[in-house]
């Protein structure tokens, strides 16, 4: 009895509290909208509490990895992520347009998911290895890393994740060392070949484009999401309408509402302050991963940490972005809040990882 209690306090002991104490009250505050979202669906309600009950077991199984084991899964899991997608090309299932699933019987897998944390794992990985001697053809070489899975994402089509998945590669290169001049470069060549771009895109992306400038030019159709969750968001007012009584949400003007657009429902029940203070929750856990990335000792502490904290910010600005009506709709998840099991073991396994790099504190190079 007591070497299973001494087993169990030495697991515990990877979790950092604070990260611990957020993601936990974010889980709760979710469920509690979740459940007001789905009509207080039972269904709902336990499979939500089920998603969160195996993310939260697999972040302590992550916190307890150390660094220098993750960094060595980071190409294993890059390839397979790689040949996931490839695999998708050739045989995925298509839904909606899109071939983004592989069949597995009982259930479907997006590889895609997968990358979140492979692509930054294999980047870290590789910057390590060569920390004695970065040079150029270093970043060359993680630009093609990155470049491999983006491209396979983006012709299923998936430009969200595709969006998502760039930016983690680049925030990474950018703590590697990325040079500002080819920042800036890269910056102006993508601005100067936005025309060009628009003539690669789906129709469905320029319509979601279009209805971002001009909502009410097609009210029941593209323009209905955002123009339903923005009469939500603004007519919780200063304090909101309260929990369960917002007349959006529970009147099903609301699409998705409890996934992509949850935060419509939270912003019409808890109005301006409870969004501040949802806001503020999340800048919590980024500031938080960023104080373990400068404490890291090491560069693939470092570069995981604060990459997956600017994840996060990533994709809270983008859900409440699109949400709220001033970036287009691309299918984000809010993090912590959204109804749904794979995006929420994604996240949760990277906060795992990051608090390794926060109770681990000696990674052996490889």
């Amino acid at each position: 009895m007591q070497r299973t209690s001494h087993w169990i306090l030495r697991r515990l002991s990877h979790l950092d509290l604070t990260l611990l104490a957020l993601v936990v009250l974010l889980l709760g505050i979710s469920v509690a909208v979740v459940a007001s979202a789905s009509g207080q669906s039972p269904a709902r309600i336990s499979g939500h509490l089920v998603n969160a009950g195996l993310a939260l077991s697999l972040m302590v199984v992550m916190a307890n990895i150390p660094p220098h084991i993750l960094s060595k899964v980071g190409p294993i899991l890059y390839a397979a992520g790689v040949l996931l997608l490839v695999a998708v090309a050739l045989f995925g299932e298509i839904r909606n347009g899109s071939r983004r699933w592989l069949s597995l019987g009982v259930m479907a897998f997006q590889p895609s998911e997968l990358l979140k944390l492979a692509l930054p794992l294999m980047l870290a990985w590789y910057f390590q290895r060569n920390e004695a001697g970065l040079r150029g053809k270093h970043f060359l070489v993680g630009g093609a890393l990155l470049a491999v899975p983006f491209v396979l994402i983006l012709r299923q089509p998936d430009l969200g994740t595709a969006l998502m998945i760039g930016a983690s590669g680049f925030y990474l290169l950018f703590f590697a060392g990325l040079p500002w001049k080819v920042i800036i470069g890269g910056g102006v060549l993508a601005g100067a070949s936005l025309p060009v771009l628009w003539g690669f895109l789906h129709d469905y992306q320029r319509e979601r484009v279009l209805t971002l400038l001009d909502p009410a030019s097609d009210p029941l159709g593209a323009g209905y999401h955002i123009i339903q969750s923005t009469i939500a968001i603004g007519s919780g007012g200063l304090f909101g309408k309260g929990w369960s009584q917002g007349t959006q949400s529970q009147l099903d003007f609301i699409p998705e509402r409890t996934t992509d657009f949850i935060f419509a429902v939270f912003g019409e029940e808890f109005g301006y302050v409870g969004a501040i203070l949802l806001v503020t929750l999340y800048l919590a856990i980024v500031a938080r991963g960023l104080v373990i990335a400068a404490r890291a000792p090491t560069l693939f502490g470092r570069l995981m940490a604060a990459t997956l904290s600017l994840n996060l910010f990533t994709y809270v600005f983008v859900n409440m972005g699109m949400v709220s009506g001033i970036l287009p709709v691309v299918g984000v998840p809010l993090p912590l809040m959204s109804y749904g099991g794979t995006a929420l073991v994604t996240l949760l396994l990277g906060m795992g990882i990051l608090m390794s790099v926060a109770t681990h504190r000696q990674l052996n190079k490889t």
